[in-house]
């Protein structure tokens, strides 16, 4: 499993977000039944840069918390079994699948905690989970995807042990 991490922002956390994030990835997974180490990777931000990557790729001009960029699509969420077929979904020197990015507005992460009533790290992992889940193919466009996305997000959490 290779987990990029990168942080270009200043961050109060009283938690270690790598150690977070890596658990967070690998609940995901595990929820997901990847039969694959995969690959993925996080840039912790701050509120220019994330509304200059909102701008750029979605040509929304406003921040947000998390921004997903999945290196593949799926037929149905969390359905592995045509990435072999596809070219490009891994890596050539680890093997490994590579599921894609996520980019987290820092300053987002503090005040929907504060927002939301619970803690940081809790809101953090939260934003990873659900990344995550975008990233293997769920969505909360429609009303059936979104309950089946929010139940994998308190499936995950729970078994990460972090409430609200």
């Amino acid at each position: 499993m290779t987990y990029g991490f990168e942080c270009e922002a200043d961050t109060d956390f009283d938690f270690d977000p790598v150690e977070v994030y890596k658990k967070a990835v690998d609940a995901v997974l595990d929820e997901v039944d990847c039969p694959y180490e995969a690959e993925v990777s996080l840039l912790i931000t701050d509120e220019n840069e994330m509304k200059t990557i909102n701008r750029t790729q979605r040509g929304i001009d406003s921040v947000t918390d998390v921004l997903s960029f999945p290196m593949s699509d799926y037929a149905s969420p969390g359905d592995f079994s045509d990435a072999e077929d596809k070219q490009d979904c891994f890596n050539i020197e680890t093997g490994e699948l590579m599921l894609g990015d996520i980019v987290i507005c820092a300053e987002k992460v503090g005040s929907q905690a504060l927002e939301y009533g619970h803690s940081k790290r809790r809101e953090y992992a939260f934003l990873i989970v659900h990344s995550m889940l975008h990233l293997v193919g769920y969505d909360h466009m429609a009303d059936d995807d979104r309950l089946l996305m929010e139940e994998k997000q308190r499936v995950i959490m729970d078994a990460l042990n972090i409430s609200r």
